[in-house]
């Protein structure tokens, strides 16, 4: 029963061109330190396999700072290390896959063609192939099938499992199913989709471990646990990264600002967070600049959005000879006999009423 941690996509050394200078190198550095939690992870877990599949790298231009931190980290994870290159880092000759050297601990599979790695302490068989160019259209699993011979047997790949003409290493569910695998470790979408399956074989996308923009929303991190000839039982980890979070804020009957601080998220202070005020505020609206002053510090990055529309009396339009001056007339009359409980849901129904005759959203 090997203990295994998949993960994928670190995408280490990434331009973040969007970003000032600074944040983008304090952006790469996080990167670094996220290959010394997954070393602590594989640790705590007493992990016997890893499985990291493809574009660990961002391009070809990785930082000397960046290779020497990647190999201790997974020197110190004392396990069987298992790298399949992807679209973003192929085994090209210049490739630090090629040209460095690496723990004894770590095996690169470096050709297009699926290779076998026994690791007989743990009674299982890692098979593996790499892109060697930006992209590739063949079907790496076409016709393959994993002896039957009692042992488990994983793959660890940079593919495309959900798009069966993609240039990106296409595998299709049929190819996974007949392939005696007993769980597919696989790279190249950065969100986690749950632990799939196809006839025998399991198969997952990590995702990426570390949001580089508001299109990689929320925790990011690798799966860990066991895989044996019986069955599966992986659990999604998050590791401790800044993370990036689009909320909306419905302002309506409340003060804009307390109902944005209550919005943010816990980690919000290491975080990018944009947030969308939206309902009704009064008049003359929000002040943007005003509640970016008031949040400043509260998050590591802060965008304001205004959506809202401005707040008018429900009961302006009480005496239209109309459908809505006839329904605003007969709650008006039960609203000035009310309690004052009673009036508040009142005017939640006015409310409610108002939208569903106007054709829109609350």
């Amino acid at each position: 029963m090997p203990k295994i941690i998949h993960g994928a996509d670190f995408h280490l050394d990434s331009a973040f061109s969007s970003l000032p200078a600074k944040e983008a190198k304090a952006r790469r550095q996080e990167g670094r330190v996220l290959m010394d939690q997954l070393a602590d992870l594989a640790e705590r877990e007493g992990t016997e396999l890893v499985l990291l599949s493809g574009d660990l790298f961002d391009g070809g231009r990785v930082y000397p700072e960046t290779l020497g931190r990647l190999r201790l980290a997974l020197a110190r994870m004392g396990c069987p290390v298992f790298i399949a290159p992807g679209n973003h880092d192929p085994a090209v000759k210049n490739s630090p896959y090629v040209t460095e050297d690496w723990p004894d601990n770590v095996h690169i599979f470096l050709r297009p063609e699926l290779e076998a790695v026994e690791v007989p302490e743990l009674g299982c068989v890692v098979y593996g192939a790499a892109f060697t160019g930006p992209d590739r259209t063949d079907a790496v699993l076409e016709g393959f099938q994993a002896p039957a011979d009692g042992r488990t047997h994983l793959l660890c790949l940079h593919g495309d499992a959900l798009m069966p003409d993609s240039q990106y290493g296409p595998v299709a569910a049929a190819q996974l199913a007949a392939s005696g695998l007993r769980y597919a470790a696989l790279g190249h979408y950065h969100q986690f989709g749950g632990v799939q399956r196809a006839g025998g074989t399991f198969w997952a996308y990590p995702g990426c471990v570390q949001g580089r923009g508001f299109d990689e929303l929320g925790e990011k991190g690798v799966l860990a646990g066991w895989v044996d000839p019986s069955g599966v039982e992986l659990r999604f980890v998050p590791l401790e990264g800044s993370r990036y979070h689009i909320l909306q804020v419905d302002v309506t009957g409340r003060e804009p600002l307390a109902a944005l601080e209550a919005a943010l998220p816990e980690t919000a202070e290491r975080d990018f967070c944009r947030l969308t005020l939206t309902g009704e505020a009064e008049a003359p609206g929000v002040d943007l600049t005003a509640l970016e002053k008031a949040l400043k510090g509260r998050c590591r990055s802060l965008e304001l959005r205004d959506q809202t529309r401005t707040a008018e009396d429900v009961w302006s339009r009480a005496g239209e000879d109309s459908l809505r001056g006839m329904f605003l007339q007969a709650l008006k009359e039960r609203y000035d006999a009310a309690g004052e409980e009673e009036k508040e849901d009142i005017l939640w129904a006015v409310k409610f009423g108002l939208a569903a005759l106007e054709g829109r959203e609350m």
